[in-house]
């Protein structure tokens, strides 16, 4: 679906450009952007869901850029500016992690922003510009939503298909890290389905199909993890499917899988339960961010990096050091290790983008349309290449950034390319120094939490083994919230391992619990089995 975001965010921006082109206005691109970018968000999430998502998106990106403007047609101390900049760029960070909102994440929040701050503006001209980047917002909204009147079940059909490519590597290639890439797969195609609304055929379908993967990673597992004979499903059958539900076609109808009947109802179930429990998604969103959240650590890290980062550009003669607070920001992942991977990246990526934006120059510069163009092109190329290869995306973005400054007037090549390599080194040197200097020791806690629940939901899933009238349904549920505790798990243990300046982490406890989940969970789908194929067999 690499496809999806760079053709959205293209039609997206194309409707203003060429509305403001037509009435010669292309100096107001910059808040039109502001909307469009909009559009990169929620390609992963089922369209109903991704109409909230989007629009809370449009929402968020609003109210972030009228603090910018605002706070840039009160004062023109740039010493000001960049601590406002980096508060909004901590703010977003810490925000967007909690939502799990993205990809992109923050980073296209705080580009708008940042940029905002050093633009001039009269506090008259603030609820105009703003209305501008709430109607292109609109447009991105309409992009983003607007398939699911052609194919509603768009997302669901391809998580699914992932689901079943996941469960057949594994099957090809048993091991810890394909099963886990198969379990996490699962898991989020169950996510997506669960989170889809009610059932329409189609989605009856892809459920069984999800049934199909998740029996096979049990299969799987108990011939890797126990050694036990379990009929192996064929890897080429699930790979046939996943072809067939990603395209347009209909949905492939499979032979029940041993206990679909009951796992449907289970799913059901759940998703009736799910309709009530939006409290529950607010309190758990407020304890994201309450004192002791793993997150908080890393908005501070974000805060401390992109300030220095901008104040050590201000020193070095950059007038408006934006984007040494983007860059910055920018490298700020789950753990130093990644956050380092990235500066590395961005640093690559940013330095060849400033070659390429310095060859296409001139030809930009020829006349409007072909302002226009380029950056249609280069946005269409940086989000078909991030996601594949983040410093290959940095040099789309790198040109497409610079381009937009040309809508406001041209400015000396030279003071453009010279600000953009001098504030790419030092947000880069700075950011990551931050992240070195800004410890992250609730990683460890989040740990042993992870742990905790993993225990907790091994033993729920043991019980209801051990439960004398025991039902699929049951079993199911166990088996889900044991595969969300794994997932969780590993996640927690990756992040703590990537993890600078901590204490010593708990392998040992963590390969353990592991172990004994994979085996829980083989046990459950082998019990449910059994269970469902009782009433065949004649069994009361």
């Amino acid at each position: 679906m690499w496809f999806k975001p760079a053709l959205s965010v293209v039609v997206a921006t194309a409707v203003p450009d060429l509305v403001l082109f037509a009435i010669d206005r292309l100096d107001l691109v910059m808040y039109t952007m502001a909307g469009s970018l909009c559009a990169l968000y929620g390609h992963n999430l089922p369209y109903a869901r991704r109409a909230r998502a989007v629009a809370g998106v449009v929402v968020s990106m609003v109210i972030g850029l009228a603090i910018s403007l605002v706070a840039a047609s009160l004062t023109g101390s740039t010493a000001v500016l960049i601590a406002v900049g980096a508060l909004l760029a901590a703010a977003q960070k810490t925000l967007c992690d909690a939502t799990r909102i993205g990809p992109p994440g923050p980073v296209i929040f705080t580009f708008v922003t940042s940029a905002a701050l050093f633009v001039p503006q009269q506090p008259g001209q603030v609820p105009g510009h703003l209305a501008l980047t709430l109607a292109a917002g609109a447009i991105a909204w309409l992009v983003t939503a607007g398939p699911a009147l052609v194919r509603r079940e768009g997302p669901e059909r391809r998580a699914t298909a992932r689901a079943l490519d996941a469960a057949a590597a594994y099957l090809t290639d048993p091991g810890h890290r394909t099963r886990h890439a198969a379990a996490a797969t699962v898991h989020a195609a169950w996510q997506t389905l669960l989170a889809a609304g009610r059932p329409s055929p189609v989605r009856r379908s892809l459920e069984r199909l999800v049934v199909h993967a998740e029996a096979a990673l049990a299969s799987g597992t108990l011939g890797d993890v126990l050694a036990l004979p379990a009929p192996a499903p064929d890897p080429e059958q699930l790979r046939a499917w996943a072809r067939r539900t990603r395209a347009r076609g209909p949905v492939p109808t499979p032979p029940p899988a041993p206990g679909t009947t009951e796992e449907l109802l289970g799913i059901d179930a759940e998703r009736a339960a799910r309709g009530t429990s939006r409290r529950e998604a607010r309190r758990v969103l407020l304890r994201s961010l309450a004192p002791g959240s793993p997150l908080l650590p890393i908005g501070a890290r974000a805060l401390v990096g992109c300030a220095l980062a901008g104040y050590v550009s201000q020193a070095a003669g950059v007038g408006r050091p934006y984007w040494a607070i983007v860059t910055a920001a920018s490298l700020y992942q789950a753990n130093v290790t990644l956050s380092w991977n990235r500066a590395l990246q961005r640093t690559l990526g940013n330095l060849l983008g400033v070659l390429v934006f310095a060859a296409i120059l001139p030809v930009s510069r020829t006349g409007p349309l072909a302002l226009i163009g380029f950056c249609l092109f280069f946005g269409f190329a940086a989000e078909a290449l991030i996601t594949r290869n983040y410093w290959l995306g940095s040099v789309a973005v790198t040109p497409m950034a610079l381009l937009v400054l040309e809508f406001g007037g041209t400015h000396p090549a030279g003071e453009l390319i010279g600000d953009r390599v001098l504030d790419t080194v030092i947000g880069a040197g700075v950011g990551i120094l931050a992240a070195m200097l800004v410890t992250n020791r609730r990683a460890a806690g989040r740990l042993e939490k992870a742990l905790a629940a993993t225990d907790l939901a091994r033993a729920h899933a043991v019980h209801a083994l051990a439960a004398p009238q025991q039902t699929p349904a049951a079993l199911d549920a166990a088996r889900r919230r044991l595969t969300g505790s794994l997932v969780e798990l590993r996640e927690a243990d990756d992040t703590a391992a990537g993890e600078w300046w901590q204490r010593a982490l708990p392998q040992e406890r963590v390969l353990a619990a592991e172990q004994a989940g994979h085996r829980t969970l083989a046990a459950t789908a082998t019990r449910r089995g059994s269970i469902a194929r009782a009433p065949e067999n004649g069994a009361v």
